[in-house]
């Protein structure tokens, strides 16, 4: 049985733990915070005593090691290890707030920067070019608005995945809460007719039969929906020869309940024929 490598990085205060959480709890042995110097030893040892399934964090505590991580990383696959590289990020202005209402100090923080808000924000962004590289090289979930449980959710829908082959997000979200930022493609479709208007359509979501119904005699939905389906059919290919895991196509309306979300169950029903798809609704209170 291949072994199965999960790697858990990103920004201090994104919930490294919580994804960690889910990871144990699909079965994972899991390590917080294992110096990036140890990974290929650990690795080694565990698939010795016959773990076929192991999870590690690592952050920004090991500064100046990690930048062996992406070879190592590399090291690993060409040896027939199945790795995933996840990375969690959020705004500044989240991971501010998060660090305000905890009380937690920041791991970067010294004493004499624990005075105010630029500070942090300065802190903050030195994390985000130490992590740059590794970022880069790994799967991102934004987790700005995202609630523990989706979290939780989202991590265990990518262990669901078959790894190695190309793997389509469509994630449908609201303008008004800001653009996700582990977007690869980002379609704007606020200029559609809107189910809001609708007095018997405003409280249901795309997922509801009358607001699909409603959404599928307008044109301009129909063209849109041609339109986003023919980019991604023209480059998936090239995109999937040039060794990506994922792509995250990201729709987005006003309040992302009406038109997004259907945009985002049409195309994954359209696509999943051919490619791996997971269809997420950032806003909703489902995913």
């Amino acid at each position: 049985m291949t072994l199965e490598v999960v790697v858990i990085t990103g920004m201090s205060g994104s919930g490294k733990s919580l994804a960690l959480r889910a990871l144990e709890d699909s079965g994972y042995y899991c390590v917080d915070n294992l110096p990036p110097e140890l990974l290929a030893s650990f690795v080694a040892l565990e698939h010795a005593h016959h773990g076929q399934r192991v999870a590690v964090a690592m952050d920004v505590r090991s500064a100046t090691a990690l930048p062996l991580v992406p070879q190592q990383l590399k090291r690993l696959r060409e040896e027939g290890v199945q790795v995933r590289s996840l990375f969690l990020d959020a705004t500044t202005g989240t991971l501010v707030r998060r660090f305000s209402e905890t009380r937690r100090r920041h791991p970067l923080s010294q004493d004499k920067l624990l005075e105010g808000r630029r500070a942090l924000v300065q802190t903050i962004e030195l994390e985000r070019q130490l992590l740059a590289e590794l970022r880069e090289q790994s799967y991102v979930i934004d987790t700005s608005v995202l609630r523990p449980a989706q979290l939780l959710s989202y991590v265990k829908e990518l262990l669901s995945v078959k790894p190695g082959q190309l793997t389509l997000v469509f994630e449908s979200f609201a303008f008004k809460h800001g653009v996700p930022f582990d977007s690869d493609y980002v379609f704007d479709v606020r200029m559609l007719p809107n189910p809001h208007y609708e007095p018997a359509l405003r409280a249901l979501t795309g997922r509801d039969a009358p607001v699909a119904e409603y959404l599928r005699e307008q044109p301009e939905v129909a063209l849109m929906l041609s339109h986003i389906s023919q980019f991604l059919e023209h480059w998936l290919d090239a995109l999937a020869q040039n060794h990506r895991s994922y792509v995250t196509v990201a729709i987005g309306c006003t309040g992302g309940q009406h038109r997004s979300v259907y945009l985002v169950e049409q195309l994954g029903a359209h696509f999943a024929d051919r490619w791996s798809t997971l269809r997420r609704h950032r806003e909703l209170n489902g995913v």
